[in-house]
């Protein structure tokens, strides 16, 4: 049977999914600048006098940080619900009542209490503005010193997190539809996309580090590489439903690394902490080497940790700062380098999302073998 034409026709999807995504990457510089240049161009009608200079690390910390609203384009924003746990109880309300050009200046009243919020994060506002009109009262560095509610806020990274949760249940739960309506047929539609990963992370992550006890942790290994490459690539996407930098949160990529942690320790067997409590070697060793295995317990999730966290966000900051460079120099002719290194860097990270994603299923993997390993 000749198959050379399904081969072709895959083919041609890939490349056509590959080339879409450079064309999306193509119109981030716009899509992201258009925001700042629109405020630059208001700052300077207003005052003619005073060249803002352009800061490059403000905008690209700017774009990766979580927020209570989703930018969709120009000054155009979602406003997400904010809810806050306050002295006087529970208070919700929109983060649309805190847009403006200066936020420190907007206070929101509730329950009694007035509420300012300055770098995405909202404080209790001080009874009187200062000399700039602020309700913050800010040291040298420019941190707030108001006091914080405790924020339970639906943010842009808590909408991404929900949103991956429910493109997951939909491609998962349609790819097990399919192999209970087609049982013992070649796979089709969706679940022909989505085997070929089934199977690469059962066998070449899963079954060469945790040997035939496998299929016990498959369902952990499986929903923590999709997950984070789902989110790796919606971090990719410049504007709505993508832009958030959910894998490049460190809370985020903790909570991953401690689950790991726990799947370790509870399934730990007899022989993995003799190792690290009674390992064979001479007694007088014993104060130097249970030290380091026990450190060693917490050093590797948070190696896991730090590694997706440091890397997902050192892509988006290159391609931003690439990006930032016109405004920089101020000058179009800037964008000529800048936009095709930017481009370049974008088409790497398609790679990067999914490399981060083996690596940390890998890593987890490796670490839950060497807890599960039997003594030979």
């Amino acid at each position: 049977m000749d198959c050379s034409h399904v081969f072709d026709f895959k083919v041609n999807r890939l490349t056509l999914v590959f080339t879409l995504f450079l064309a999306l990457f193509f119109v981030t510089p716009l899509l992201y600048a258009q925001e700042d240049t629109s405020k630059a161009t208001v700052t300077a009608h207003a005052e003619p006098e005073a060249e803002k200079k352009f800061n490059l690390g403000k905008f690209a910390l700017h774009h990766i940080a979580d927020s209570h609203s989703w930018h969709v384009i120009g000054d155009t924003f979602i406003g997400l619900p904010v809810i806050l746990y306050t002295q006087g109880g529970l208070v919700m309300f929109n983060a649309d009542e805190f847009h403006g050009d200066d936020e420190a200046k907007l206070v929101v009243e509730r329950a009694g209490q007035r509420f300012v919020k300055l770098h995405e994060k909202i404080y209790y506002a001080t009874a009187t503005a200062n000399a700039e009109g602020e309700y913050v009262e800010v040291d040298a560095n420019h941190h707030a010193k108001n006091v914080r509610p405790l924020d339970f806020s639906v943010t842009k990274n808590v909408c991404t997190l929900l949103l991956s949760v429910v493109v997951m249940l939909l491609v998962f739960l349609n790819v097990a539809n399919g192999y209970k309506k087609r049982k013992g047929k070649s796979p089709k539609g969706l679940q022909s996309w989505m085997e070929p990963l089934i199977l690469f992370v059962r066998d070449d992550i899963a079954r060469p580090n945790l040997g035939h006890k496998y299929e016990r942790f498959m369902p952990y290994l499986l929903t923590v590489f999709f997950f984070i490459w789902f989110n790796n690539m919606l971090g990719l996407v410049p504007f709505l439903p993508g832009g958030a930098n959910l894998t490049g949160n460190i809370a985020v990529t903790a909570v991953l690394s401690v689950i790991t942690l726990i799947i370790v320790v509870t399934n730990g067997n007899k022989y993995y902490w003799k190792h690290i409590f009674t390992p064979d070697v001479p007694w007088w060793l014993y104060i130097v080497l249970v030290p380091v295995e026990i450190i060693g317990v917490f050093t590797k999730p948070i190696a896991l940790a730090i590694r997706l966290f440091a890397n997902i966000t050192a892509g988006h900051i290159l391609m931003l700062s690439l990006i930032g460079l016109i405004f920089v120099f101020n000058s179009v002719y800037v964008s000529v380098v800048s936009v095709p290194f930017a481009l370049f860097i974008g088409a790497i990270e398609l790679l990067v999302a999914f490399i981060q994603a083996f690596i940390f299923t890998m890593l987890s993997a490796l670490f839950i073998g060497m807890a599960i390993e039997e003594h030979h």
